[in-house]
């Protein structure tokens, strides 16, 4: 007998994108239907730590490689196309388009049942030619999967509310920073949005949709609300004072984006895509997808409900994935050389080990629990302004902060860094994603001496690119020991005292 109690195995999906937001969520949803799940990866190491990964097949491949693709299409029932260009460069349209043919063509080639697309939300009435290049990008990938052959799913969804996600996060941060805000004009349009659950019961459920739906269905919750309404309403949520907000015609798209930038974790890349979508009004014109997925009792979820179960799961510490899981386009993302020669040009370290007078165990909770809220533990002005002019070029800045207030897991985004490695007791390792002239990573270990104490030992580690990377290094060398040198001393002093803390509460 399989999953599903029948002689017949359980439907065999493939989930792209599932280092991603949304896909990330739509794993565990698939396998407690009943679903066998495949994921395709670009790093499949990524997905290691998630609690699902022994659960689930991962195989490395990208949907603009139609081998790899093609591999993955082995046996698949059903098809999750979940991945997007944003805030990529300027050929991201081109990217999209040609990543939506190779999936069609290979899903159709494979004997692949269903294709199922989660797109964006378009207005009613307003010429393609009008809408955001992402939200014109989205359509046109939606256009290409349902021409494709495989008789096709497409979702559209205008703002996603959850834990973590980009949309909630702007709300998020606009409303509880900006008593008063002085906001774009588009806060005036109405929009319709939905609670993550409720996408991911639609993504499940169409699953076992009948092979002669091949179609797009707008998905959206029970309310329809402008942005300002929305943030008034998440405010009385959250228990915080009523917002004043002040709407002006002169910021554009571009304005706007670096003005979200400013005052919320989400980059100037990704809330520019964001912001333009909220241009023209995107409300649901029919809700046909209940005639193939029933709407259960409480749902679709209200905005205010969507808004306090997010909240809930923010303080819980309980964000399965974040807007940042998945990596930017540009991101550096070149894994740390292991030869200690390395032969693909100049590799400078910055080293440093000290003993602390701590437990191993104690040292190894402040090493896993930097970055976010706890800072970086040397210089914070320096730390401050090295986020800032990051968020001047375009980077993710600072302010990204964690998933998880004490535990981290390979993939996860920290601040301007990504976990790239991570040995439970022993071995963090970030890679820098903030703009550099080069790759950066940070090591931090915690280890224990010949004669059983306890050590941390710190390296930072710079390849740069150009004669531009190697002034640059040389340039910052004299701030190390500043800032690397007093962040491995205070981390190794914080460590002792959590040490002394456990020890006086045994």
């Amino acid at each position: 007998m399989t999953a599903n109690g029948h002689d017949t195995p359980a439907p065999l999906c493939l989930v792209t994108g599932a280092t991603g937001y949304i896909g990330g969520r739509l794993v565990p949803e698939l396998l407690a239907a009943g679903h066998r799940v495949r994921c395709l990866a670009r790093s499949p190491e990524r997905l290691r730590d998630h609690p699902w990964a022994g659960e689930a097949e991962v195989v490395r491949g990208d949907v603009t490689d139609a081998a790899s693709l093609a591999e993955a299409m082995r046996g698949v029932d059903v098809a999750y196309y979940l991945v997007h260009a944003l805030g990529a460069g300027e050929d991201f349209e081109e990217t999209d388009r040609r990543a939506a043919r190779i999936f069609g063509e290979r899903a159709r080639d494979a004997g692949v049942r269903r294709v199922v697309y989660l797109g964006g939300l378009t207005p009613a009435g307003v010429p393609e030619r009008e809408l955001s290049p992402h939200l014109r990008s989205r359509a046109e990938v939606g256009r290409i999967l349902l021409a494709s052959g495989v008789p096709t799913t497409v979702l559209r969804a205008a703002v996603v509310l959850g834990s973590g996600s980009a949309s909630f996060e702007m709300l998020r941060y606009l409303t509880e920073r900006l008593p008063v805000m002085v906001t774009p004009s588009w806060v005036r349009t109405r929009i319709q949005p939905v609670a993550v659950r409720d996408v991911l019961r639609a993504l499940v459920g169409s699953a076992g949709m009948p092979a002669d739906v091949n179609r797009a269905f707008d998905i959206g919750g029970p309310d329809v609300l402008t942005y300002r309404e929305m943030m008034i309403r998440y405010a009385a949520v959250a228990g915080l004072p009523r917002r004043l907000i002040l709407p002006v015609p002169v910021l554009s798209p571009g304005l706007s984006s670096h003005w979200v930038g400013l005052v919320t974790p989400v980059p100037a890349s990704i809330a520019r895509p964001l912001t333009e979508s909220l241009r023209h009004e995107v409300v649901c014109r029919e809700h046909d997808i209940a005639r193939y997925v029933p709407d259960p009792p409480g749902h679709p979820v209200g905005f205010d409900e969507a808004v306090r179960l997010a909240l809930q799961r923010v303080r819980d510490a309980q964000v399965t994935t974040r807007w940042s899981s998945a990596s930017l386009p540009g991101a550096p993302s070149d894994p740390l050389p292991t030869d200690p020669d390395w032969a693909g040009g100049s590799l400078y370290t910055d080293c440093r080990d000290l003993p602390v007078d701590a437990s191993r165990e104690a040292l190894w909770r402040v090493i896993e629990g930097i970055g976010g809220d706890n800072g970086w533990y040397s210089f914070p002005l320096a730390w401050a302004v090295r986020g800032w002019l990051d968020r001047l070029v375009g980077g993710v800045g600072l302010r990204r902060g964690r998933r998880d207030a004490a535990r981290l897991r390979v993939g996860d985004s920290l601040d301007f860094w990504r976990v790239e490695e991570i040995e439970p007791g022993s071995l963090l390792r970030l890679r820098a994603e903030m703009r550099l002239p080069g790759l950066a990573w940070l090591e931090m270990y915690a280890e224990t001496d010949g004669a059983g104490r306890t050590r941390y030992r710190q390296r930072a580690l710079f390849h740069p690119r150009g004669l531009l990377g190697q002034a640059y290094w040389w340039g910052v060398s004299p701030f190390h020991a500043v800032v690397f040198g007093g962040m491995a001393r205070n981390i190794a002093r914080a460590a002792a005292a959590e040490s002394r803390r456990a020890a006086a509460v045994a």
